[in-house]
């Protein structure tokens, strides 16, 4: 692909640990001029490299903005998103889209009913361990998938304090697992606990399935010691586990060799095969969504995560967190 020529003039909204890195992207990104950033806490770590700084949104749109990423709290996302849809912004919101699905569809319909291109900030889908495992499914290599399971593990980190680990992490899970098979979630049933306290729920444990049948599961919390990303596929043919963190994929595939040891069939079930963890490159997940961002403005491609599919993991989320209330 040859790089655009054409400057766009980006803004950032938040400046907090996402917003930093969006801003540091955004100067090495090709194509991109960081015109502006707006926090009222200021710019403490000089994460705008010397762009204006400031701490209300309109002086920015002011300057004349092509795009603009939305690193704010996840409350602020309405009011931020729908001044910059009508000032004519094409905008990439963090996730989650919105704190709820009524936010996430006026978010959704204000961009679509402008004609501007609206996404949402699901990195997972640009980690190269998830795009390998992506292709490869594809191409045929695991067969019939049975099941996606993840585990996304942690310590509780102090910068979230406005939704729980649900639409916080488990956002990221739900998304991924579902644009990985190509289907949306036809049901759920979780479980969550409060165990330090917060408003918020700091674990949660889902059981899902997909339209097309496949059985997902999620474990996910902030209550973890060690950090864990991985993603475990299993289909008829093997199973990829990717780590989503090295952005490593190895694949365990299902023997073709008779087992003739009669005592280790009975202990192993479906026979070992062979192992390969698989060598690819391997680009920043942020990087390459700026890339994706400015090109789906330009035209050259669309594999931008859509406002429609950011309220789908909205929805999701809030059927996660419904199912837990219900729990006796």
């Amino acid at each position: 692909m040859n790089t655009p020529v054409t400057e766009l003039r980006i803004g950032i909204v938040g400046l907090g640990m996402m917003g930093r890195n969006h801003a540091r992207v955004a100067n090495e990104t090709e194509g991109l001029t960081l015109v502006g950033v707006v926090d009222p806490m200021g710019d403490r770590f000089n994460a705008s490299q010397g762009s204006t700084v400031f701490d209300d949104l309109q002086p920015l749109l002011d300057l004349g903005l092509d795009m603009a990423v939305v690193a704010a709290p996840t409350g602020d996302h309405l009011e931020v998103g729908l001044a910059l849809a009508e000032a004519g912004v094409h905008t990439m919101i963090e996730k989650p889209l919105a704190d709820n699905v009524e936010s996430a569809t006026q978010l959704r319909d204000a961009f679509e009913n402008a004609g501007l291109i609206g996404c949402v900030g699901h990195i997972e889908r640009f980690n190269p361990a998830l795009q390998e495992l992506k292709r490869r499914i594809k191409k045929g290599q695991i067969g019939e998938i049975f099941q996606i399971a993840t585990r996304r593990v942690g310590p509780f980190p102090a910068r979230i304090r406005d939704v729980g680990v649900v639409k916080d992490l488990a956002s990221h899970d739900l998304d991924l697992t579902a644009w990985v098979a190509d289907s949306p979630y036809e049901s759920v049933s979780a479980q969550t606990s409060h165990m330090t306290g917060r408003e918020y729920e700091d674990l949660v444990a889902v059981t899902g399935r997909l339209a097309n049948g496949i059985v997902t599961n999620h474990l996910v919390n902030w209550l973890t010691p060690l950090k864990e990303r991985l993603v475990t596929v299993t289909g008829t043919k093997g199973a990829f586990v990717a780590d989503t963190l090295t952005g490593d994929l190895t694949w365990f595939a299902n023997a073709d060799v008779p087992n003739e040891w009669d005592a280790m069939s009975v202990l192993r079930g479906v026979a070992e095969g062979d192992m390969i963890r698989y060598a690819y490159p391997k680009p920043e997940p942020l990087k390459r969504e700026h890339e994706a961002f400015r090109d789906a403005i330009l035209g050259i491609r669309n594999d931008v995560v859509t406002m429609d599919e950011g309220l789908l993991v909205v929805k999701t989320c809030e059927d996660v967190l419904e199912s837990a209330s219900q729990v006796l």
